[in-house]
């Protein structure tokens, strides 16, 4: 059954090719990003690709609080209601605390959690008002666990954005809202690519694909792929800090 779908940071990476795997799968779309001229070149090809589905675009930035809730409202008024929203836009640029990178440091916590907070606040707005809806967050393995160097306040800026969702799952857990949370793996996207290789790396298309499918499922977490990273994320859990900091 098509539905509509709403993605942040759909631009480029994670967000643009899940646009893609949703747009085969023939769901409407309501695309957003700060870079308008990426949104419409992608608006033409899947409208090209996909004529029977209906792709809308507008520009983003989700550290405007305001124009989050503008922008979510505006989509739900063109397309009548929301079905599903992805909380997607994010970036990994974080240095290691202390070293004169504070200003950095911040900016990717504001992004990866206020910003994500305005998501969920904008999304849930108007789920509760429809009395149905599917909020889905892009969380990352990395949240499991304190990471050093320079993936100290990205994973502790995901590990917030998890137990944000968790907490709102708590609350909404008997309700038609459905909630997800999704703990991706290394996948290469432009955040990483000048990153050497990485462990158990996919490519964009298929840690998309991936992601896609298991949103499709309405699973409350999982992480992605399931293979190493379930049971990387458990182990994470209880082994040794100093160990954990030598796996990064």
């Amino acid at each position: 059954m098509s539905k509509t779908i709403l993605i942040t940071g759909a631009s480029s990476g994670l967000g643009e090719h899940m646009a893609r795997a949703f747009a085969a799968r023939g769901h409407n779309l309501a695309l957003c990003a700060r870079r308008t001229d990426r949104l419409e070149a992608l608006q033409t090809e899947l409208m090209a690709a996909h004529p029977a589905i209906r792709v809308e675009i507008a520009a983003l930035d989700v550290n405007d609080h305001a124009a989050v809730f503008t922008v979510f409202q505006q989509f739900a008024q063109a397309f009548g209601s929301l079905d599903r929203v992805v909380v997607n836009a994010g970036i990994a640029d974080g240095r290691r605390v202390g070293t004169g990178h504070f200003e950095t440091n911040l900016h990717t916590a504001q992004t990866n959690f206020t910003g994500a907070l305005a998501q969920c606040e904008a999304a849930l707005e108007i789920f509760r008002k429809q009395n149905s809806g599917h909020l889905v967050a892009i969380s990352s393995v990395s949240a499991v666990r304190g990471m050093p160097r320079h993936l100290t306040v990205y994973a502790a800026s995901k590990a917030g954005l998890a137990l944000l969702m968790e907490g709102i799952q708590a609350e909404l857990i008997n309700t038609p809202i459905k909630i997800t949370t999704l703990f991706p793996g290394y996948i290469r996207t432009e955040l990483n690519e000048g990153a050497g290789k990485l462990p158990f790396e996919l490519t964009a298309e298929d840690g998309a694909r991936l992601l896609v499918e298991a949103i499709e499922q309405e699973i409350r977490q999982a992480f992605i792929p399931r293979w190493p990273w379930s049971l990387a994320g458990r182990a994470m859990k209880v082994l040794p800090l100093s160990l954990v900091a030598k796996l990064v």
